[in-house]
């Protein structure tokens, strides 16, 4: 039983590992073939959005011998709230696409979705990670609400990531400004349209994907 589920760990972490060395290879080739460094800063965004997955198997693996209350735990969950937001936020990178005559906009078309795709696979395998602990532990209807708030928390970062241009570790750099733009946004809501605008449209798109996954994976349990 343990070999087999070493096994299953096994290609899994060998599948991500090719789904997230393809954007890399597609974009290394088009650095190769056009001399432009252009989208190179895709492959940090990348590195950041891997993060929360192996936080959540951490957490997952520790959740196996200790209780989640521990101090420990909990500074585990707390990292990975702060970092699952990356990994959607790859999703926000075409914002930079457009025709640039270095590579055929088609194949910019492909770059950027495998990164994309790659940052929602892996944000969403982390979120699921997760959401089974709490399934083990809270009703159905409880650890649902817990998740969707985690996406409706996620969906407000990449707007603060995308628009107010924060970042993960501005938490405890600038603190201080972060809380008083954030506070700013819960207070004068009729300023902030596009806070409320984009933190939906993300949720919406973010949200009934990771349902039908789910629920497709306890469908093909049975």
């Amino acid at each position: 039983m343990k070999k087999e589920s070493k096994k299953s760990t096994d290609r899994l972490i060998a599948s991500l590992s090719v789904l997230c060395f393809t954007p890399v290879f597609l974009l290394l080739l088009r650095v190769s073939n056009s001399d432009s460094s252009r989208y190179l800063f895709m492959i940090w965004n990348l590195l950041l959005g891997i993060i929360p997955v192996f936080l959540a198997w951490w957490l997952v693996e520790r959740l196996k011998k200790h209780r989640w209350s521990h101090s420990k735990q909990l500074l585990l969950t707390a990292g990975w709230l702060l970092f699952l937001p990356n990994s959607f936020y790859l999703v926000t990178d075409f914002i930079h696409l457009r025709q640039t005559f270095e590579a055929s906009l088609l194949f910019d078309v492909v770059l950027f979705t495998s990164f994309a795709v790659s940052g929602l696979i892996i944000g969403y395998i982390s979120l699921f990670l997760v959401h089974n602990e709490l399934s083990k532990r809270l009703p159905r209807k409880q650890a649902w609400v817990i998740v969707g708030l985690i996406f409706l928390a996620s969906s407000f970062a990449i707007y603060l990531g995308r628009f107010s241009r924060w970042n993960t570790w501005d938490i405890l750099l600038k603190p201080t400004g972060l809380l008083f733009d954030v506070s700013d946004r819960f207070l004068n809501p009729y300023m902030h349209h596009q806070t409320y605008e984009t933190t939906l449209i993300f949720f919406v798109l973010l949200f009934p994907v990771y349902w039908v996954i789910w629920e497709s994976i306890h469908y093909l349990k049975k």
